[in-house]
């Protein structure tokens, strides 16, 4: 290579992406969506959470789209399994009235919420948000997940999710309301608000701050409380008692 010449950039690797359902058409049918985007690799489709889990050990998935209810092994245990072993970012797939455990799914490490029904650009969006390290929170469903397990008198009281939700603990990293002196009073107040589902900018509009300073103050509140992204700090403010359904 001359001097004068300028190495040609490595393109980088497609995000790789594992889809999880027990229903045939919603695993063809996002198949088709991910497929026609050219960085992204739908690497394969499974129909349960067991074969979840066989399929993250040896396809190294950057992100899993993950349906709930499922036989053989369901979606909050395969989560739970897949984020304790590292094999890859979970995005749990619900349609609101069927899947009663979706509060258990995060808490075991699931990185959001995505909508059966949702478009090609949301299904689009949502894999690149998440395959970049962010958290996929939309306010509608984090309310209405709360609020269910609020009606309930807690978490889901099924089998496994109580399983499942119990040996989760140590890693979703959800704390106790005296975790809540770590933060200064202002470090709280944004936590509140990240809680009800406002964007860094929302944050930056009510508490009259600039979005580097709101962006700022969410790194010091993942930090000091040991959270990994915006989805466990939902978690952890509601469970603390911070904020309530009601409040969002």
């Amino acid at each position: 290579m001359s001097a004068t010449e300028t190495p040609t950039p490595t393109p980088e690797a497609p995000t790789r992406v594992l889809i999880v359902d027990d229903q045939h058409l919603v695993r063809s049918g996002f198949t088709m969506m991910l497929s026609v985007e050219d960085d992204i690799d739908v690497v394969g489709d499974v129909a349960n959470g067991e074969l979840a889990v066989a399929a993250a050990r040896e396809l190294r998935p950057d992100v899993i789209l993950m349906d709930v209810q499922m036989p053989v092994m369901d979606g909050i245990e395969a989560t739970r399994v897949v984020v304790d072993a590292d094999l890859g970012r979970v995005v749990i797939l619900t349609t609101f009235d069927r899947d009663d455990y979706l509060f258990d799914a995060l808490r075991a490490g699931a990185s959001g919420f995505l909508l059966k029904n949702a478009e090609p650009e949301q299904l689009v969006d949502a894999v690149r948000s998440v395959a970049g390290g962010h958290a996929l929170l939309a306010p509608e469903v984090t309310t209405r997940v709360i609020a269910a397990m609020v009606a309930q008198g807690g978490p889901s009281t099924s089998t496994s999710a109580t399983a499942a939700t119990t040996e989760s603990r140590a890693t979703s990293h959800v704390g106790s309301a005296e975790q809540l002196d770590r933060l200064t009073e202002r470090e709280r107040e944004v936590l509140a608000l990240m809680a009800r589902g406002r964007s860094n900018a929302e944050i930056a509009r009510e508490l009259f701050l600039g979005e580097a300073t709101v962006k700022t103050h969410v790194s010091n509140c993942l930090a000091k409380l040991h959270l990994r992204d915006r989805v466990q700090a939902v978690v952890f403010a509601y469970e603390t008692g911070l904020i309530r359904p009601a409040e969002s």
